[in-house]
């Protein structure tokens, strides 16, 4: 739920921050990208803001300094954004897993989780290169308990969900802006 924080006699509302959320693969970053140009807001990727920091792939950052060190970049600039207004904001596919991504996000504006079937997320995939979590695995298999660890995140921290399955971005832009409308 967003939050309204009372400041004076003036109400300011983090609704007008959305925030995606989902599995790699997802959509999060084309469906953001479109989707802020057409309400006019700020897109940022968080795992592009951590390569533009950083100077190199997030890959790298994981063959460095591991997961846990790429978490807690990810957590610094997720902190960071979630204070910026008017913006659509596509996380990384992990950023869920710690608490206070979660509640820096459910805090700051209004959650949205592209969800996709694991098929689906792996026919998208199958042939990436560059997803360090997919690397030397099954990925059919990786994605599976991805999505099993993940879902259940996904789902409690969000104010809506939306079905990527096999629609075009158009399609899932005019989904979520409907129902970020009605708010």
């Amino acid at each position: 739920m967003p939050i309204i924080q009372l400041i004076g006699i003036f109400i300011v509302s983090k609704q007008n921050n959305l925030f995606l959320i989902g599995l790699m693969g997802a959509g999060k970053t084309t469906v953001g990208k479109q989707l802020a140009k057409q309400l006019g807001k700020t897109f940022y990727d968080a795992d592009h803001v951590i390569e533009e920091r950083t100077g190199v792939k997030v890959a790298v950052i994981f063959d460095l300094e591991g997961e846990a060190g790429f978490r807690k970049r990810e957590t610094a600039v997720i902190d960071e954004l979630t204070q910026l207004d008017n913006i659509v904001l596509a996380t990384g596919g992990g950023a869920v897993l710690l608490a206070e991504n979660r509640t820096a996000l459910q805090n700051n504006g209004y959650v949205i989780y592209l969800r996709a079937s694991v098929n689906d997320l792996w026919k998208r995939m199958r042939n990436d290169k560059q997803r360090p979590l997919l690397q030397n695995v099954d990925i059919h298999a990786k994605l599976d308990q991805l999505y099993q660890e993940r879902h259940p995140i996904y789902t409690e921290i969000a104010n809506c969900i939306v079905d990527t399955g096999k629609q075009p971005a158009t399609v899932l832009i005019n989904q979520i802006k409907k129902t970020y409308k009605e708010l």
